[in-house]
């Protein structure tokens, strides 16, 4: 029974590919899809429906005990393959086992304490913290930077292919550019370096580089953060200069806000969660902040106004007003 599976998968993966999902999701869908089909004893697909997909979600959510957004990531893989692979709708309501998200607010740091997460880090690590903070970028949309979505005399930043595949601009900090220049111009020695012993190729989107072979050697195309040494593309197999991987990054963060004695939980995205929010205690219009982040929908930007400032929704308590008043005395008068 495990030779379908294999076939199966393989066509999956085609799928993926042709409807451009990214790399990380196809490893995630395909993995998802494996463990579907060994939860069911090897079971083809074709021969499952309904009741074995609710089954399967449901040991996930009550035995495995996994959080809801990866509960619907289960789902996502799977109704993927029914819809797109074996062409099957499946008849059931989708709430009835699609997991409800917990609506939690952001963790935000105060402005002291961005400092002193920056006071932690060092070389790169502290110009990518500073670029996630400063652009309100994603963790994978910084990392995916390349030379010439940077522009310096704008003072902006292109991103492509961001979430849903849409390309968006955001702010360049001012205060960055000597940094960053610094930073590119190492870059940019070490890629000329490569040139001359026949590596500094780095891999494109889609197929330019078949339109425009030329182009995975151009300056303008290199990765802003390349990893320290080429590695084999796991789609086509050729050598390239791929960007740094989020790993070093996410434990310096990590380390840098247990240093700073910070006792909230401390990631890559706290610092966009920040950027969002001080733009919003600044005075900047909710729209503005929406279009920088990226947002779909209003909704998930207007979860900023909940964390500003003195908590609460910016609301004073009245204790701290009644602590204000003199105290009255508690004491009974002395008898007479």
């Amino acid at each position: 029974m495990t030779q379908p599976a294999v076939r199966l998968l393989d066509r999956t993966q085609q799928a993926l590919r042709r409807q451009h999902y990214s790399l990380r999701t196809e490893r995630t869908y395909l993995a998802w899809i494996r463990r579907f089909i060994l939860f069911h004893n090897k079971r083809h697909p074709a021969s499952m429906g309904a009741p074995e997909i609710e089954s399967f979600l449901t040991h996930l959510a009550v035995h495995e005990k996994v959080a809801a957004p990866t509960q619907n990531q289960a789902l996502s893989a799977i109704l993927f393959l029914y819809r797109h692979i074996l062409g099957t709708e499946i008849a059931f309501p989708l709430q009835n086992v699609r997991a409800r998200r917990s609506h939690r607010l952001p963790t935000v740091l105060s402005r002291d304490e961005v400092q002193r997460v920056f006071s932690g880090l060092s070389g790169t690590h502290l110009l990518l913290a500073r670029l996630l903070y400063g652009s309100g970028l994603r963790l994978m949309e910084c990392l995916r930077l390349r030379v010439k979505d940077l522009d310096f005399d704008l003072l902006q930043i292109t991103v492509r292919d961001g979430k849903w595949l849409k390309d968006r601009m955001t702010i360049l900090p001012e205060s960055l550019v000597p940094a960053l220049s610094d930073h590119l111009l190492h870059v940019r020695r070490l890629h000329e370096a490569h040139l001359k012993i026949g590596l500094g190729a780095v891999a494109l989107p889609d197929a330019f580089a078949v339109k425009n072979p030329s182009a995975p050697f151009d300056w303008r195309w290199q990765f802003v953060f390349p990893a320290r040494a080429v590695s084999r593309d796991p789609r086509s197999g050729r050598l390239f200069r791929h960007h740094v991987g989020p790993a070093g990054l996410q434990r310096a963060i990590s380390r840098a806000a247990k240093s700073a004695g910070l006792t909230k939980r401390v990631s890559c995205h706290t610092l966009r969660h920040s950027f969002a929010t001080h733009l919003l205690e600044n005075g900047y219009d909710i729209r503005t902040v929406q279009d920088l982040l990226g947002h779909k929908d209003l909704k998930t930007t207007m979860v900023y106004t909940h964390v500003l400032q003195r908590g609460g929704l910016a609301v004073r308590s009245p204790l701290d007003q009644v602590a204000r008043v003199p105290p009255a005395a508690t004491h009974m008068p002395a008898p007479s």
